[in-house]
């Protein structure tokens, strides 16, 4: 397995894995690259988004029950799956403190260090998680972004002695670019002008008119891969309600105008050219990501 393609996913709670670049995830898999999905915390501070689940015993163990939901989904989309063992944060009202075992409320150097051994452990070639804004304001997307931007530099560094595995140095780390304002308005628009009813009109008009579109800079088509998206997602029944203007639009429109997930390369340590098609170019024939005494230069994109 020395030379073999990895991929690590580092996702805040279980279901976000499903919910953002499942089908990339689907789609390497399938392709034989080993792809592992780490979780920070086990979503116990959770909502219960489907309603036909909204029950005291599932309230009272959501823990255990979010748990079994992510192994489903992580065989669904043939991925390995670790959890950090966090406590989720929840999501506050305004202006109210987190709890004190919130994941949220660690120290960053505290909260990566065990991610900093996954990373040297298992020797990713590529890395993705959130941009800096979480994806959308929750505490916990903010943290896993520091956390693994934090270990993407830290893992590498041969002086960190956080683990007793040697340093590996990450090639590639990509900012997922997930659902945004045009991806709904481009299905709405397109399923409209299909003669069919959108679903979409609700989630645009919920969307802030301010909201700023990412920056994309690779997109990987992995259309095939949407229905086990869709699987994997369902898999975690208590976060989904198959009701939802998510599952309302067809599959194949989607596959028609908008066949890829999208991401923003934060970081390279190995020659890149822009726009990309695949997480792994440049990366194929070098099999980079390597075993190293000091970080190498590389190149630096993103904001």
């Amino acid at each position: 397995m020395a030379n073999a393609l990895r991929l690590m996913a580092v996702h805040a709670h279980p279901d976000d894995e499903s919910s953002k670049g499942a089908a990339t995830l689907a789609r390497y898999a399938a392709e034989g690259v080993d792809v592992l999905v780490v979780t920070c915390t086990g979503g116990e501070r959770g909502d219960i988004l489907n309603p036909a689940l909204d029950r005291p015993e599932v309230r009272a163990d959501l823990g255990r029950v979010r748990r079994a939901e992510m192994a489903r989904a992580a065989a669904v989309l043939g991925v390995r799956q670790r959890f950090l063992g966090f406590v989720d944060s929840g999501l506050p009202a305004h202006g109210a403190d987190l709890p004190a075992d919130a994941f949220a409320r660690l120290p960053v150097a505290e909260a990566a260090a065990p991610l900093v051994a996954v990373v040297r452990e298992f020797r990713p070639q590529v890395m993705v998680t959130y941009d800096p804004t979480g994806g959308y304001p929750h505490p916990d997307h903010v943290q896993a972004h520091r956390v693994a931007r934090y270990a993407f530099d830290a893992a590498a560094d041969p002086t960190d002695h956080t683990d007793a595995h040697p340093a590996w140095a990450v090639s590639k780390l990509y900012y997922l670019a997930a659902f945004s304002r045009a991806w709904f308005q481009t299905l709405h628009d397109a399923t409209r002008a299909a003669g069919l009813p959108s679903t979409m009109d609700d989630v645009l008009r919920e969307l802030p008119e301010d909201l700023p579109e990412p920056r994309v800079t690779t997109r990987v088509v992995c259309a095939d891969h949407f229905a086990t998206r869709d699987r994997a997602l369902l898999a975690h029944a208590t976060q989904t309600d198959p009701a939802h203007p998510f599952f309302g639009h067809s599959r194949d429109i989607e596959r028609r105008v908008w066949p890829t997930e999208d991401y923003e390369l934060a970081e390279a340590r190995t020659p890149v050219s822009l726009p990309e098609d695949d997480l792994f170019a440049g990366l194929r024939s070098a099999r980079a990501g390597r075993t190293t005494g000091r970080p190498s230069a590389g190149s630096r994109a993103g904001r």
